[in-house]
């Protein structure tokens, strides 16, 4: 208790009433007194409680967190910077530059699948399938699968799979193995049905089957060059695959979907239709076809030659019947592509034609009043000197008309005919025949031959321009001629594509002389000509038979070209046709002896397949 101390000399304060100060304060007594001591006692001991708890409360206080105003501030702004940051970054990503994040998202879901479509069918001048796409299947593999469920660990299983797909067991799992973050890779293309049920009984992990479509040829090797073949991915890569891809590829369709991690169609996007490849029908007639192949196949296999061609044509159409080789190629045979049996030698190969000229020489001297029906040739011993080079005849027939030249194949009687008459002319009647351009037919690889274009020109080399050296042409070029030939001086223009040439005829020679040249042809399949082997029994046939050397280096070769091109019946002509045969091994390298024989072989089965009537003895 606080002891209570007075000042000394201090006046004393009056004390106060309850209605307010009196004057006189009565003296105390002892009793108020001790009642004075009480209240000072009981005072001093509240004012000891608040002193004790006054420690208790300033602890209490300044155990409270202090609001400091700046630093609430601060932490306020630096949120709400934070804040707009982000909004402002969602802003630009969302709404000023989505493009990328779309893209990166469309990358990791959004799928193109291909609707693969069927290839059009070609077929020939009747109707029959000469290209037709069958159903097959690819095994794809997915690496990254095959090593996430496994790996390589059923070896034999593998082992099997590389078997059926006649691949190398090493090389393959060596490919997964250098490849194995990848998610797809082609196994083996274009297997067949058996083949991918094999491969689908494996169940191995990572294997798949997609379906595709392959190109089949009922007709094989036979019209393979006309034909062409497709590759892997189905586009045409010879022949009428390749010229007209477009047209029998038609359109491929797609489908647009989005898929989940897990591989699984959660949308589908889009949706393209294919559209079907479109039919084609040739002018080919496979019938003719086949005759044709198997008569020059069997030519070239008996005189042991190089290679052969045979080309058939509609006289009064311009369309092609027959176009074959030997060799030739198996297009279902894919190791059978090879640049030899694949070439077509009767749109590429370009040769002299030799003496199968001859007929348009004459043509030209009767077109230019050089000469007549009447007109006799003086071919002298069957030798003539040309300045310091000689011209010969491989039999002396002294004076003769131009049915006897053409009969006999003399060299000098249709070099006086070329020397006779302005160089224009004979270059002139060349070209509107065909000679030195393209046919037409629009198919890959064609040439032009050899053309000669030159500003001086010798006596010698005229003489030879004449009997068929100093140019080339093409064994479809030489048919082409023959046609327009047998047309009566009609120059078609070539088509393969049934009714598409509608393309009028261009009159290149007056019909009598082109009529009269053709009767005098007639003497050469008969006795005393050189092409009697190309005779038809009950046909009246017009033939010339060439036999050319071929040329090489400084000069020309031992090797031969064996030629016969004509036309049939003469009364009212339909098909001519060439016969080539390239470098015949042997004694008989003649046309008359080595082509001639083909010749008649094939027209003689065309008239009969195309019911023409004979108008022959």
């Amino acid at each position: 208790m606080t002891p209570v101390t007075r000042r000394r000399n201090a006046p004393r304060r009056p004390s106060k009433g309850a209605n307010g100060p009196s004057k006189k304060a009565p003296a105390k007594s002892d009793t108020s007194k001790v009642v004075t001591n009480k209240k000072a006692r009981a005072t001093g001991a509240s004012a000891n409680k608040r002193n004790k708890a006054k420690p208790e409360a300033e602890q209490s206080v300044s155990s409270q967190p202090v609001l400091i105003r700046w630093r609430y501030l601060f932490v306020l702004f630096a949120m709400g910077l934070v804040l707009a940051t982000l909004i402002a970054r969602v802003a630009y990503i969302q709404v000023i530059e989505p493009d990328r994040l779309i893209k990166e998202g469309n990358m990791r879901s959004v799928r193109v699948k291909t609707l693969p479509t069927a290839r059009g069918i070609i077929s020939d001048r009747n109707g029959e399938q000469l290209a037709v796409s069958v159903p097959v299947q690819a095994v794809w593999a997915n690496p990254s699968d095959v090593f996430k469920f496994g790996g390589l660990n059923e070896l034999d299983r593998w082992y099997a799979l590389a078997d059926v797909l006649g691949l190398e067991r090493q090389s393959m799992l060596k490919r997964i193995e250098e490849q194995s973050t990848r998610k797809f890779i082609y196994l083996q293309r274009q297997v067949s049905p058996a083949m991918a049920n094999y491969v689908k009984e494996l169940k191995l992990k990572g294997i798949g089957l997609a379906n595709e479509s392959r190109r089949y040829y009922p007709t094989g090797e036979v019209s393979a060059h006309v034909i062409g073949v497709t590759g892997i991915d189905g586009h045409g890569l010879e022949g009428v695959e390749r010229s007209y891809d477009n047209w029998l590829s038609g359109q491929a369709g797609s489908k647009t979907i989005r898929k989940d991690r897990y591989g699984r169609v959660v949308e589908n996007i889009s949706l393209t239709e294919s559209e079907l490849g479109k039919p084609l029908e040739l002018t080919i007639d496979q019938r003719l076809q086949a005759i044709s192949y198997r008569a020059i196949k069997q030519a070239v296999a008996d005189h042991r030659a190089t290679s052969g061609s045979v080309v058939l044509l509609d006289v009064k159409t311009g369309e092609v019947l027959a176009m074959v080789n030997a060799p030739s190629y198996n297009p279902n045979n894919k190791q059978q592509l090879q640049s030899f049996r694949m070439r077509n030698r009767n749109i590429t190969d370009a040769m002299e034609p030799g003496s199968t000229v001859k007929p348009f020489v004459v043509l030209a001297a009767l077109e230019n009043g050089v000469a007549d029906e009447d007109t006799i040739i003086d071919t002298g011993n069957g030798l003539m000197q040309i300045g310091g080079s000689r011209v010969r005849d491989s039999s002396k027939i002294g004076k003769a008309n131009l049915q006897t030249i053409l009969q006999k194949s003399s060299n000098i009687g249709v070099a006086k005919l070329a020397l006779d008459m302005p160089l224009e002319a004979l270059l002139g009647q060349y070209s509107s025949i065909g000679f030195g351009s393209t046919s037409g037919l629009n198919l890959i690889g064609e040439t032009t031959g050899l053309f000669p274009n030159r500003r001086r020109w010798s006596n010698f080399e005229i003489a030879t321009l004449s009997f068929g050296y100093g140019l080339s042409v093409t064994p479809l070029q030489l048919a082409h001629a023959y046609a327009t030939l047998g047309s009566y001086g009609e120059f078609f223009p070539l088509t393969i594509i049934k009714d598409q040439n509608n393309i009028e005829p261009k009159q290149v020679a007056d019909r009598d002389n082109a009529k009269l040249v053709l009767e005098m042809l007639e003497s050469v399949t008969q006795k005393g000509g050189t092409a009697t082997r190309a005779a038809v029994p009950g046909y009246r046939i017009a033939a010339k038979t060439g036999t050319s050397r071929k040329a090489h280096a400084g000069g020309y070769s031992d090797e031969y070209v064996a030629i016969t091109a004509g036309v049939a019946p003469i009364s009212n002509p339909r098909l001519a046709l060439v016969v080539v045969v390239n470098e015949p091994q042997g004694d008989l390298y003649y046309g008359g002896s080595v082509a001639a024989p083909v010749f008649a072989e094939v027209m003689q089965g065309a008239l009969q397949i195309l019911n023409i009537a004979p108008d022959g003895k």
